[in-house]
């Protein structure tokens, strides 16, 4: 019996050291403002949020345009980081929103002087005070950013601040612009 139990023990430790190493790899793989990418992209999750007016959106009001839900509050600084290159993205790109969803629980009185003061009049700016868009991706952090296709799936994700207007960025998000798209499907049409 002493020798089963030992032999057993053994198993166990040499298995905990592996789901150890298994769970640092991972932790290694996803970096923080880093693009995940969705696979394979699902259906993105039906949610609604309002503009600075009070007025409701859902997901379905950017059907045909790539869409970044960047989730965001006044008192995340690596959102504050970000927030510029997010402006400078939506100012050089016209095929893609982003829809920068503030989770400030205080809604438009805290977010509108913070937005004037930053000068962000590209972005478009969103409230979602009970997190709800948050809630229904399962964010684990912000800021977060999803990434929505023009056919309304969530075809990635990045967690962490991000540098929205460097090459390496605009080169990940490319495949998703409509005209890419469009582009991958006649050449496939063509074969």
């Amino acid at each position: 019996m002493g020798r089963f139990l030992a032999s057993f023990g053994t198993v166990a430790l040499a298995l905990l050291f592996a789901l150890a190493a298994a769970s640092a790899a991972e932790q290694d793989a996803l970096k923080p403002g880093e693009f995940i990418p969705a696979s394979p992209p699902q259906p993105a999750p039906e949610v609604s949020f309002t503009d600075l007016q009070g007025k409701w959106v859902t997901l379905a009001d950017f059907k045909g345009k790539l869409v970044l839900i960047n989730l965001w509050a006044t008192w995340c600084q690596p959102c504050l980081k970000e927030m510029p290159s997010l402006e400078k993205l939506q100012g050089s790109e016209d095929k893609l929103t982003v829809a920068a969803v503030s989770e400030d629980r205080g809604g438009s009185k805290v977010v509108e002087p913070f937005v004037a003061k930053l000068g962000l009049d590209k972005v478009k700016i969103y409230l979602d005070p009970k997190s709800a868009v948050g809630h229904a991706f399962s964010v684990r952090g912000l800021p977060t950013t999803l990434v929505i296709d023009a056919e309304g799936r969530l075809v990635g994700r990045v967690e962490g601040a991000a540098e929205w207007d460097s090459a390496k960025m605009t080169t990940a998000l490319q495949p998703f612009l409509p005209a890419a798209l469009e582009n991958a499907k006649l050449k496939r049409a063509d074969r």
